[in-house]
């Protein structure tokens, strides 16, 4: 999955760049090096266009589509004919609309990712360590791809009721990420250390 993962981003910042190259092209009216550009680089253009969307389709089918990612899939779904109607037709406004509208969903993509390395659960209230794991786990959105019992397996999420990893390999982990996985920086120790407990009896 995490190869998945880098070859999707890859491919969205190189159908970014092409768009761009495209727009500065005729939004500066340079009318025949534009269609230049378009025709000796339309194959390299379907290649990155097609890997892009079927990546993004198979990371769709394995991810927790939040309202953030749903705005980013509308952005997308709207940007694609409008840069072939802006672009093909030398509709400026058009063009450029379609460009803003992919960077947007962009940006929506990485907010996103931030959003969920987010924890806002308060446990100060809750007394059983195991509780308290159990919120955390909860709300961090861990079961979206673990699961309940850590068994779900979504969007490339290992295991946690069969995990070999060590206390401090998974501290890392859920501190720093693992691509798709975001890290959760913000946990306190205590939080950390509840959780661990938690999925702990996964293996049970």
């Amino acid at each position: 999955m995490h190869n998945i993962v880098l070859a999707h981003r890859i491919l969205v910042s190189l159908f970014l760049l092409q768009y761009i190259i495209k727009l500065v092209l005729l939004l500066a009216g340079k009318k025949d090096q534009l269609a230049s550009y378009t025709k000796s680089t339309r194959l390299i253009e379907i290649l990155i266009s097609v890997g892009f969307l079927v990546t993004g389709c198979y990371m769709l089918m394995t991810m927790e589509l939040t309202a953030l990612m749903t705005v980013k899939l509308i952005c997308v779904a709207a940007a694609i004919p409008l840069a072939v109607i802006g672009f093909k037709r030398g509709n400026k406004a058009l063009a450029a609309l379609s460009v803003i509208l992919i960077l947007a969903a962009y940006g929506l993509a990485e907010v996103n990712k931030k959003q969920q390395g987010e924890v806002k659960v308060d446990t100060s209230a809750i007394s059983d360590p195991i509780e308290k794991g159990k919120a955390v786990y909860q709300d961090a959105g861990c079961m979206g791809c673990h699961g309940p019992d850590g068994k779900l397996g979504m969007n490339g999420a290992k295991d946690l009721s069969v995990t070999t990893l060590t206390i401090d390999d998974q501290k890392t982990i859920i501190r720093n990420g693992k691509s798709p996985m975001p890290g959760y920086k913000d946990l306190t120790d205590e939080q950390l250390n509840d959780l661990i407990q938690y999925i702990g009896g996964f293996r049970k």
